[in-house]
């Protein structure tokens, strides 16, 4: 069921052909789209057919209408209310006048793009208890569309092609099958190219072995497949590219996995036949954990280049070499021509989360640039003669607590950042942010987790995690590649705001932490229009369209995912409402419902549980449960800080129990007796109770 403009709408209400939809043109079928059509998107400007609209995934709109001399009359079109709390992170598709969506679990719907009438809506049915394998929340971060066909890709590894016409399944493939059980997700938007579907997975911090593999976008069959680390090197490797990277490694590293999913950005080049894959995390993070004797682990934190054809090897460039503070070089790519010491370069940009911009010649993989566009303190800068990062001595922590910059949520994360062609800028929302990184004592190998001690109660760590909520910073910034740097930037109170879209209009719109979608001259930074409260934090990226000759912009809204997996926040509530999809245009009128009621924190119960208990709470809350609930549980998915006493009575029924599973917080049974989740418990509640004497001064 969805909301528009204060009307409740079924879902599955009309075919799509039935409608006389204003942009669809006669005798073409729903979402008739291929390789050709995506590849001359410029030549219809008005549709958004692939998650960057381009293949060189840009998030730029040629579109003028909406411009920097006419968004002062944005204003809202419609909305629909999504029915969630948690995170959405998806950049809708439009085509000929349809628009489709994805929202949390995987819920996918078709919409006119006119007038948000529901045109069908499709519940793959993911499991809730695969909720607790997700670490950065429930999300999914787009759609793709191939010749009729809307494809999805599920939290609990389903690749799934539905008639973008009904929204009935066509075809479903098991994306996971044939390896060996790990306990993997996909939040990652799928890509269509030359008939294929390409889908890579996450769960690294829980202990994976990466890869992406590519399917017939026509049946579902599997074509090839790439991992993105190397196995049991006492198996044969699956090509001369994992033998090489078992070279890198030590110890028995394939019994966690490896890590290094492919869990977000993934890029095809058209012009050079290559699909570019953004390589994540070790797992465990804790590199002597993993490969004692140290080593590189290929392809951990790498872009590598593989033939779009065969999943064959051609390169890689490795960031962040034998990484361990969760640096992903999963973060979005754009592909471009610059012209760069007097010629003209194909290349690869992108701002990962260690806190450097890259810019990679696209063909062979050469490192053209890499420059530092925050603060950072785990290196002095990137040697360019062999292309590796200076590293500290401090940064390479062990189990005295370091702080770090950046953080492991990065300087920058998911959030699609746009390049516009016009300005030759490119931009991307930024944080400078700190973590208190330390190893545990031990780990033994096959469990889940990432090996890191991050989480705990002693002195030192509060102390650290203080000093990181006061010197967070986070800003919009206009990088320029070439130049390689800042041309401007607009300052944000805190971490949280969303991607980007860059128009010929002369616009870069993003939403912000403030609840506000925002609008600024891309060639100043100059805000031309700012929207009033939307009640929720828009951390998708916006994108654009026509339809009967108006322009749009439509946005997800809807706080949640790795921002919040990673907020440091202060004992706060943001009061959000649940999430929805906005879509402006000039001279729009329609209005929102009125607000939720802003709600205060209850007071926490008093402390009754021994030093030692609440100690131990804390080393149990760091390996379980930090990931979704945030270092010295501060913020999170949801800030535990702030439970309701009907929460707090209903504890152990909700971590042992699995009385909450529906919402996706599954039982623990199976890694926690009764007596530890107790001890998480009086530790979180001593942690709220330390924190609202700093809340009650604030308030006064």
């Amino acid at each position: 069921m969805g909301f528009i403009n204060g009307r409740i709408l079924a879902a599955g209400v009309l075919a799509a052909a039935a409608l006389g939809l204003a942009g669809m043109d006669a005798g073409r079928r729903p979402a008739d789209v291929d390789g050709a059509r995506i590849a001359a998107a410029d030549r219809e400007p008005g549709n958004w057919m692939s998650t960057g609209r381009t293949y060189n995934e840009e998030h730029f709109s040629p579109l003028t209408q909406i411009n920097d001399k006419t968004a002062g009359k944005l204003g809202l079109a419609w909305s629909y209310d999504l029915d969630t709390f948690r995170g959405v992170e998806s950049t809708p598709i439009v085509v000929d006048g349809v628009l489709y969506n994805i929202s949390a679990w995987n819920i996918t719907m078709a919409h006119d793009a006119r007038t948000g009438r529901l045109l069908w809506s499709y519940d793959p049915k993911v499991p809730r208890d695969v909720g607790r394998l997700a670490c950065c929340d429930i999300v999914s971060r787009g759609l793709a569309v191939w010749k009729g066909k809307v494809i999805i890709a599920t939290l609990d590894g389903r690749l799934i092609a539905v008639d973008a016409r009904t929204g009935q399944p066509v075809w479903s493939a098991d994306t996971f099958a044939g390896e060996g059980g790990w306990p993997y997700t996909i939040t990652g938007a799928p890509r269509v190219f030359d008939g294929k579907v390409l889908i890579g997975n996450g769960g690294s911090e829980l202990g994976v072995r990466g890869y992406v593999s590519a399917y017939d976008a026509e049946t579902g069959k599997k074509l090839w497949r790439f991992h993105t680390v190397p196995g049991d090197p006492s198996k044969p490797f699956e090509n001369k590219a994992m033998e090489m990277a078992a070279k890198t490694w030590s110890g028995e590293w394939w019994k966690q996995g490896g890590g290094g999913t492919a869990w977000d950005s993934i890029v095809y080049d058209p012009k050079l036949k290559l699909i570019y894959i953004g390589v994540g995390n070790g797992a465990p993070w804790v590199q002597k954990f993993r490969s004692p004797g140290g080593g590189d682990n290929l392809f951990l934190s790498s872009i590598v280049a593989v033939k779009a054809d065969t999943g064959e090897y051609v390169w890689h460039y490795q960031e962040t070499p034998g990484e361990q503070w969760d640096y992903t070089a999963t973060q979005p790519m754009i592909l471009t021509d610059l012209k760069i010491g007097g010629r003209t370069r194909q290349v690869l940009m992108q701002a990962p989360k260690n806190g450097f911009f890259y810019v990679l010649d696209r063909k062979t993989g050469e490192l053209l640039s890499a420059t530092p566009f925050v603060h950072q303190t785990w290196t002095t800068g990137v040697d360019m003669k062999t292309g590796r990062p200076i590293e500290t001595k401090e940064a390479r922590y062990g189990e005295t607590p370091v702080l770090v910059s950046p953080h492991a949520g990065g300087a920058h994360n998911f959030n699609p950042m746009a390049y516009s062609p016009q300005t030759g800028l490119v931009y991307f929302p930024v944080v400078q942010a700190y973590m208190s990184y330390a190893a545990a004592a031990s780990f033994v190998p096959g469990s889940r987790g990432t090996g890191a001690s991050y989480g705990g109660f002693e002195a030192e760590r509060r102390q650290q995690a203080a000093f990181a909520v006061a010197n967070e910073k986070a800003w919009l910034v206009a990088w320029d590649p070439v130049k390689a740097k800042e041309a401007w930037r607009v300052p944000y109170p805190r971490d949280g705001n969303g991607g980007v879209l860059a128009t010929a209009g002369n616009l870069v719109i993003e939403g912000t932490v403030k609840k506000t979608l925002a609008v600024y001259r891309a060639d100043t930074g100059a805000k031309v229009w700012e929207s009033g409260d939307i009640q929720s934090v828009p951390i998708a990226a916006p994108m654009t369209y026509t339809v009967g000759g108006e322009q749009y912009v439509a946005v997800n809204v809807g706080w949640g995912g790795g921002l919040a997996h990673v907020q440091a926040a202060a004992f706060r509530d943001l009061n959000v409402a649940p999430a929805r999809l906005l879509v402006f245009k000039l001279g729009g009128t329609a209005v929102l419902p009125p607000a939720p009621p802003v709600r205060q924190p209850p007071e926490p119960p008093p402390v009754r549980a021994s030093e030692a208990v609440v100690k131990a709470g804390g080393e149990l809350f760091a390996k379980n449960c930090a990931l979704c609930h945030g270092q010295q549980a501060q913020g999170g998915i949801k800030d535990l800080r702030q439970m309701q006493p009907e929460t707090h009575t209903a504890f152990l029924d909700i971590v042992i129990g699995g009385s909450r599973k529906d919402q996706g917080m599954a039982s623990f049974a199976d890694v926690l007796t009764r007596d530890q989740a107790e001890s998480i418990h009086q530790y979180v509640n001593a942690r709220a109770r330390e924190d609202w004497g700093e809340y009650q001064r604030a308030a006064r």
